[in-house]
Order: C-alpha cells, then sequence, then structure tokens
C-alpha cells in the first residue's frame, strides 16, 4: 500500500479529525472515503444538453439490451439471490 503526504492548514486538519472521529472512522480512512465519493460524484457524467442527446441515449440503451423482453421481478431476485449465497452475503 502506497504512503501519501498531505499538507493541510491545522484548521482544516482538526475539522477533518473531527468529523472523521463522529463517523468512527480514522483520519486516513475518511481521507479515503472523502476522495472515493469526489471521483464518484465526478463520474457520473453531465446533464445532457439536449432532447435528442438524450433520445440518442435511450436509442443506445435499448441497442444494448438485446432482443426479447426484460425478465420478470421474479427472476430478478433469483438471480440476486444466488449471487448473494455463491458470495456468502446475509440474504434479506
Amino acid at each position: 500500500m502506497a504512503r501519501v503526504q498531505l499538507v493541510v492548514p491545522n484548521q482544516d486538519r482538526d475539522r477533518y479529525l473531527n468529523q472523521a472521529r463522529r463517523e468512527g472512522l480514522t483520519l486516513s480512512a475518511w481521507l479515503r472515503a472523502a476522495a472515493e465519493d469526489r471521483i464518484g460524484r465526478r463520474q457520473r457524467g453531465k446533464p445532457f444538453a439536449s432532447v435528442d442527446e438524450l433520445n440518442e441515449f435511450f436509442a443506445e440503451c435499448d441497442a444494448r439490451a438485446g432482443p426479447g423482453p426484460e425478465p420478470d421481478w421474479e427472476e430478478h431476485l433469483a438471480i440476486i439471490n444466488e449471487s448473494r449465497r455463491s458470495s456468502d452475503l446475509p440474504l434479506p
């Protein structure tokens, strides 16, 4: 694992540390979570600029979905539950 040195004003460090403690995290874990959150927000993409762009997006989604109807909800649940059983996650 890499080590990263971060230089911040003392006041910011204190704020970050206090928030990390409130969330039950170490400062290091809190900073990693904050960085991941920021990356996640940036990767969500930009809003559609026009109705045509939105229609192109849905046309691409339809093309990727392939032929035939979508499985019904019971089939989805069976697939989800099988995945949970194979990964040792607790079932709801």
